[in-house]
């Protein structure tokens, strides 16, 4: 993709906003993250130029100053929520989280479990944590929240949460996954601060819908299609253009919780310090991008790629047909179709030349490469092979591994593991590749290329295996499949 996003403008420009905003407060500032602090790979695929540990590295310029907290909800502990990108539980996530900021030098000593009522999991997942060295505090569930805002801003309210103790000017608040209760946290801490007599104030840093980006703008429409099943929606920030005349955008949660969020920061602080939803933020993404063109073609590729997967989502029963009805009409809000995703018509006709399933990817250079489904390999497999093939220079008709190189590894996978399908799946076919790249010169060149597919977008004509879309997923292919499967058997893995 072409870059179209200043990450290192972005880096200096952030981190100062959230100095300037500290200062603003005097002592103490709760930062809620929304969204992903680390791994954000929507926002490194709408914004070509972001990396997805962005806002990590932001951090880091004010890792001196900051200390994070993480929170979870008890709730999601019980029901052994899995966040759905990296397959893991939200309660392994928050250690591999604390994991990954400690390994970066930053501060991190507590855990939140909100909605907290004595849930069994949550208990031991408390335990596990305390044995480790971490602290952990309980908040709870609050009648009538958040409309009941005397009860709420009272000791029966945020006061019966268990105050966190923090020692440093910037606190962090994220969490793995969202309906955590970070924004209660921060509120409830600034309850808590103004009894102890500190002043301490609060923001949001929410990367997307980016505010100083026109409502439709393709990487807020991106947003809208990537939170369809949460019924999110972008809008004009009415309370900002009445109090600045002044066009941002939001999106509805925000904006239809304001009036309530501003009356609970005048019982707490004595006066609301903003205005609007749009004054809460501190998002500087927006001052950062420098070809919006880029921009566009990539959210606009985002967008269809979030089609995709809700119509699978559909297929596999764990999404909605109102999810994939609200992407297409966002689609023709933006004059798209799917024939503007140029892997998708070159797969479809290789798989109707074949008459079996087949692959396409795009090359950084817009080549277009095919692989199609045979007695040794599997569409994706092949379509591997045949990429790296073309990216080395290779001929076409040279053979990267030889028959008595697969045919072993089908043996063991039918007669040993028992496998219906003897093709190899993209996994295998790489491990293939990589022995044969030390006594092969031409695997070992073909082998050279993996890193070039990172960023490259690739189509499926059926619904993967789990281990090729995960696989293909790592080296950092965007992947869209039609809605089906291959075959009509129910159990599939």
């Amino acid at each position: 993709m072409k870059t179209g996003f200043d990450h290192q403008k972005y880096l200096d420009m952030q981190s100062q906003h959230i100095r300037d905003r500290i200062a603003k407060f005097g002592d103490k500032l709760y930062l809620e993250f929304g969204g992903k602090l680390f791994d954000d790979y929507h926002a490194s695929r709408v914004l070509p130029g972001f990396k997805p540990d962005s806002k990590l590295q932001m951090l880091m310029q004010l890792k001196d100053e900051a200390e994070i907290v993480i929170v979870i909800n008890a709730d999601d502990i019980e029901k052994n929520k899995v966040r759905g990108d990296l397959g893991i539980t939200y309660d392994l996530d928050v250690l591999r989280l604390i994991d990954v900021f400690r390994s970066r030098g930053l501060c991190v000593n507590s855990v939140v479990l909100t909605r907290f009522a004595d849930q069994p999991t949550a208990v031991k997942f408390e335990k596990r944590l305390t044995e480790n060295g971490i602290s952990v505090y309980h908040h709870y569930s609050i009648p009538n929240y958040p409309t009941d805002v005397d009860l709420i801003v009272s000791d029966r309210g945020y006061g019966r949460n268990d105050y966190i103790e923090t020692s440093r000017r910037l606190v962090v608040i994220t969490a793995p996954g969202p309906g955590s209760g970070k924004m209660a946290v921060c509120l409830s801490q600034l309850y808590h601060e103004h009894k102890h007599g500190v002043k301490a104030g609060y923001a949001k840093f929410e990367t997307f819908p980016i505010w100083n980006l026109p409502l439709k703008h393709p990487v807020n429409v991106a947003y809208e299609a990537a939170t369809a099943d949460l019924n999110d929606v972008n809008m004009i920030d009415p309370f900002h253009l009445e109090a600045y005349h002044i066009t941002t955008v939001n999106y509805n949660r925000d904006i239809e919780i304001f009036p309530v969020l501003n009356t609970m920061f005048e019982l707490i602080l004595g006066a609301s310090p903003y205005k609007s939803p749009t004054d809460m933020g501190v998002n500087m993404a927006g001052n950062c991008i420098v070809d919006d063109e880029a921009v566009c073609y990539a959210a606009n590729q985002e967008i269809i790629r979030r089609y995709y997967d809700a119509l699978c989502n559909q297929t596999k029963g764990v999404g909605s047909a109102d999810e994939a009805y609200k992407i297409r009409l966002l689609m023709k809000q933006n004059r798209l179709t799917t024939k503007d995703r140029p892997v998708i018509l070159p797969a479809l006709k290789r798989a109707e030349e074949t008459g079996a399933p087949a692959a396409a990817i795009e090359l950084a250079d817009g080549r277009i490469i095919t692989g199609k489904t045979t007695n040794l390999l599997g569409a994706c497999a092949a379509m591997l092979l045949n990429a790296l093939k073309a990216l080395a220079g290779i001929e076409k008709e040279t053979l990267l591994l030889d028959a008595s190189v697969i045919e072993p590894i089908q043996k063991l996978k039918v007669e040993v593991f028992g496998s219906n399908n003897p093709r190899l799946h993209t996994d295998e076919i790489l491990i293939a590749l990589s022995m044969s790249a030390g006594t092969n010169p031409v695997a070992k060149l073909a082998m050279e290329q993996v890193p070039k597919l990172r960023d490259t977008d690739a189509h499926a004509t059926v619904i993967l295996s789990e281990t090729d879309t995960r696989v293909l997923k790592r080296l950092g292919i965007h992947l869209t499949t039609e809605p089906t499967y291959e075959t009509e058997r129910l159990y599939r893995k």
